[in-house]
């Protein structure tokens, strides 16, 4: 056995201890990307072997803890991809206004970025006080910050141009206040949104919804995985429900993919209609 098919296996003993422990799965995550994040956290806590890691995560929470925060998909913004906000307010936004309530499902949000770029956008087209905001992911730290609302000062300033772009109608400004190095967001953009633990890998549907994004999610995932979460989503969609994936990712040769219609190809916004 090779070193790599070694340290394959290892990870496949890791992951299932992981699963029977925690209840936490990555098993269907995509090898590649796995093997570069723990890989890293074998670097930070000083191990030269994924089986040194077992003690670490198995007999120590906090190990876990730290874990899963390098196992967690963290890449976000707001506005980030604003030409994807723009496209949702321009095709999405009509239809989102024959709701009411309206509910919308952040699948995998980490810190709240774009969770709150959402609730900016509806604010704008009046709709924020009858939408209800659903903000899940995996990691308990992650939901935790974006609860909070407090993001570094100096992002701002990239986030400001990315909200021009995406079409904003106001002062991005207007929507925090500034202390010391942070950005206090206001608390009416907060006050419609719930924030909870979800696993997509394991978690069933808790409600029914008029728009879920889950974007740049399922491209760590293997295509099991990926078909199981796209089954789940579908399941939670209402008719009419829209659908919003990232860039680099589709709905070609998904178990549902003939029960959509494609409301913006570019930015991947899909419509279910049956």
């Amino acid at each position: 056995m090779t070193n790599s098919e070694l340290e394959s296996l290892e990870i496949s003993l890791l992951l299932e201890a992981i699963y029977q422990h925690y209840g936490y799965d990555f098993r269907g995550y995509a090898e590649a990307s796995l093997r570069r994040r723990i890989a890293k956290f074998m670097h930070d806590e000083k191990r030269r072997t994924v089986s040194g890691l077992q003690e670490v995560i198995l007999r120590d929470p906090a190990g876990m803890a730290r874990l899963l925060d390098t196992l967690s998909i963290d890449v976000t913004g707001m506005f980030r991809d604003p030409r994807f906000y723009m496209a949702f307010r321009q095709k999405a936004v009509p239809l989102l206004k024959n709701q009411h309530p309206i509910r919308v499902w952040h699948a995998g949000c980490a810190g709240g970025e774009e969770v709150y770029s959402m609730a900016i956008l509806l604010h704008e087209e009046g709709l924020l006080e009858r939408a209800r905001l659903y903000a899940t992911d995996i990691n308990q730290r992650l939901l935790d910050e974006g609860k909070a609302g407090i993001y570094p000062l100096k992002a701002m300033r990239g986030y400001t141009q990315d909200y021009i772009a995406a079409g904003g109608k106001a002062e991005f400004s207007e929507y925090y206040t500034a202390r010391y190095e942070n950005a206090i967001l206001r608390p009416d953009l907060k006050k419609n949104i719930v924030w909870a633990a979800h696993n997509l890998a394991t978690d069933a549907s808790f409600n029914e919804f008029h728009a879920v994004l889950c974007r740049n999610v399922m491209i760590y995932f293997d295509a099991p995985l990926a078909n199981r979460v796209h089954e789940l989503i579908y399941e939670s969609l209402a008719v009419g429900g829209l659908l919003a994936l990232g860039s680099k990712e589709s709905l070609k040769f998904t178990p549902h993919e003939k029960e959509y219609e494609m409301l913006d190809e570019r930015e991947k916004i899909y419509r279910k209609v049956r």
